[in-house]
């Protein structure tokens, strides 16, 4: 009988203090030790991701992957801030269908950070979208703190919890970061110097 081969994705997540997340798209997979599962128990399945994407100029390489949180909870729990930057990684297996066991090795196909989570509500669906960078995140930065993270601003003022329920929230714009003027600028002809140069918003 010729061999009958399906392919799988492998989803591990690995976040400080807990057990690995193991995920796989259907049914369950045995390998390295681990047994990868289509649902979790408290952060639900995987919706689907985004690639990879290049970075253009000062942006870094990133991907996306979704969750399908059975509860609210969950997708808080998932958005900790202390979850920043685990590590989340994927393979595409080979799987024997008559063995159930995978065929060699699984080939790596994303090494990501996760970097922030996005809250995503429909009329019947709740997803969350957890954004991830490469490794090469770390030897950009100069400064790894700076980042508009919860966990960075309590790193420089500790105790200070107001990001704490900021989640889901698309803001990509750095501390300290110089932006050009917004709206348009109004200069006098004549009079006092004190009006010259009020921004219109």
């Amino acid at each position: 009988m010729a061999q009958v081969i399906l392919l799988s994705g492998l989803l591990k997540l690995e976040l400080p203090g807990q057990d690995p997340i193991l995920l796989c798209d259907g049914g369950f997979v045995k390998w390295n030790g681990e047994t990868y599962l289509s649902d979790h128990p408290v952060f639900g399945t995987v919706a689907g991701f985004a690639a990879l994407t290049e970075g253009v100029g000062d942006e870094l390489p990133a991907g996306s992957i979704a969750f399908l949180p059975p509860k609210i909870a969950a997708a808080v729990e998932l958005s900790r801030p202390g979850y920043q930057g685990a590590r989340l990684r994927m393979w595409v297996a080979e799987i024997d269908k008559a063995t159930g066991v995978p065929i060699g090795e699984p080939e790596l196909a994303a090494d990501w950070l996760t970097d922030k989570t996005v809250l995503k509500r429909g009329a019947n669906a709740r997803a969350l979208e957890i954004i991830c960078v490469t490794h090469s995140q770390r030897l950009l930065a100069r400064n790894e703190g700076n980042s508009l993270s919860t966990a960075a601003h309590q790193r420089i003022f500790p105790g200070e919890a107001g990001q704490d329920n900021a989640v889901g929230m698309d803001v990509t714009v750095a501390w300290g970061v110089a932006a050009p003027a917004r709206g348009i600028v109004q200069t006098t002809g004549g009079g006092s110097g004190a009006n010259r140069g009020a921004q219109l918003q």
